[in-house]
């Protein structure tokens, strides 16, 4: 019985320690806009998601929508690569700004990497 459980992990380990971590993935060049006018006004939150992890991965990306105080007026999720992992070193341009609806006081942003994958 040790012997089985030596073996499993030993073959275990090898896979935990490729796994990678929010951490591992970095958000840069964001670049936010208010697109249209009127009730058509769309938000518009574009930017890169790089993979510095060592095994290819996908990562959760969050955009949180701040008034002047900082207040999170809106906060949505989404899977910029899709269910497509990213090569280590690799990056894929986003828009997260269709997920929220435009609010005339979002004065800030934040962008946070809340889970990873590997698909």
């Amino acid at each position: 019985m040790k012997k089985l459980l030596v073996a499993t992990l030993l073959m275990v380990a090898p896979i935990a320690a490729q796994a990678c971590a929010p951490t591992d993935f970095t958000i840069q060049d964001v670049k936010v806009s208010a697109v249209g006018s009127g009730i058509s006004t769309r938000l518009s939150v574009k930017g890169k998601l790089i993979n510095n992890c060592s095994a290819a991965a996908a990562a959760q990306v969050r955009v949180d929508a701040k008034d002047g105080t900082g207040n999170v007026l809106a906060s949505k999720a989404g899977w910029p690569a899709g269910t497509t992992n990213i090569s280590p070193g690799q990056s894929v341009d986003f828009d997260l700004g269709r997920m929220l609806h435009y609010q005339s006081d979002m004065q800030s942003y934040s962008l946070t990497v809340v889970d990873v994958r590997a698909w």
